[in-house]
C-alpha cells in the first residue's frame, strides 16, 4: 500500500510538473521537453529574470486548477483509444457499414412493432445522422493530425451520440414528450446561467425561438464546443504523459 501510494504521489508529481512547464513554453523556449545538446532554456538578464518567474507564478494556480481537468483529459483519452482501436480495424467504410446496419436494424424492429410512419421517418432521420457524422468524425481523425482532431473529430464524434434522439423527437410524439421539455429546461438553464454573461441571454431570446429545427441547432450549439473541450482536455493529456503509439496509428 504504501508503495502504491509513493507512486501514485510521484505521477501526481511528474504530471503537475510538466503541465506547469508547459505553461512556461507558451513564454519561453525548451521548457517541456529540452533539447539533450542544448537543454533547458534559462533566463539570464534581469529582464528574462522577472519575466520568467513573474511568468511561473502567473501558472501556479491556473495549474491548480488546470490539474483536475488534466485527470479528466486522462480519463477521456482511455475511452477515446478504446473507440478508436475498434474504429481503426473497421475503417471509415466499416463504420458507416455498421451505423447504417444498425439503424437499418432498428428500423425494421420500428415496423414489425407497428411503429407510426412518422416513427420509421424518426429512426430513419436519426439513424442518417448518427452514420454522417460518425463518417466525418472517423475521416477526420484519419486524414489530419491533432487540430483536425479536436477542430473536427471530436465535435462530429459528440455530435454522433448527442444529435440522433433530438432529431427523430422531431418525427416522433413519443420522444418529442421526453426530449423536448428536457431541452427547454436546459435552454432556460444555459440561458440564465453561462451564457447570461454581457447580455447574450438577451440576444439569443430575441432573435431564436426553441421550436422545430431550432432544438437541432441548440444541440449542434451544444455538441460542437463540448467536442472541443473533449478534444483539448485529450491533446493536454498528451503532452503532459504520452502514450505510446500503438500499430494502428491512432489520433482519436
Amino acid at each position: 500500500m504504501e508503495r502504491r501510494s509513493t507512486g501514485l504521489a510521484d505521477a501526481v508529481r511528474i504530471d503537475i510538473a510538466r503541465l506547469h512547464a508547459t505553461w512556461m513554453e507558451l513564454a519561453f523556449p525548451r521548457q517541456l521537453d529540452p533539447g539533450r545538446v542544448v537543454g533547458k532554456w534559462k533566463p539570464e538578464t534581469t529582464l528574462q529574470k522577472t519575466t520568467y518567474y513573474l511568468w511561473a507564478l502567473i501558472g501556479a494556480p491556473l495549474v491548480a486548477v488546470g490539474y483536475p481537468l488534466l485527470l479528466c483529459g486522462f480519463a477521456a483519452r482511455m475511452y477515446a483509444s478504446s473507440v478508436d482501436s475498434a474504429v481503426a480495424r473497421l475503417g471509415v467504410i466499416g463504420v458507416v457499414l455498421v451505423s447504417t446496419l444498425a439503424w437499418g436494424l432498428l428500423t425494421v424492429a420500428a415496423a414489425l412493432r407497428d411503429f407510426s410512419y412518422t416513427g420509421l421517418i424518426a429512426v430513419g432521420a436519426a439513424g442518417g445522422v448518427a452514420t454522417l457524422a460518425a463518417a466525418v468524425a472517423v475521416g477526420a481523425s484519419r486524414a489530419g493530425g491533432r487540430g483536425t482532431s479536436v477542430l473536427i473529430a471530436y465535435p462530429a464524434a459528440v455530435t454522433a451520440f448527442l444529435l440522433p434522439p433530438v432529431v427523430a423527437a422531431l418525427y416522433s410524439p413519443m420522444l418529442a414528450d421526453v426530449v423536448f421539455p428536457n431541452t427547454t429546461s436546459l435552454a432556460v438553464w444555459l440561458l440564465d446561467g453561462p451564457l447570461a454573461v454581457g447580455g447574450l441571454n438577451e440576444i439569443i431570446r430575441a432573435r431564436f425561438d426553441l421550436q422545430g429545427t431550432a432544438y437541432v441547432i441548440m444541440w449542434i450549439g451544444i455538441s460542437v464546443p463540448l467536442g472541443w473541450l473533449f478534444g483539448i482536455l485529450v491533446a493536454l493529456a498528451d503532452v503532459v504523459r504520452p502514450k505510446r503509439e500503438t500499430p494502428s496509428g491512432a489520433r482519436f
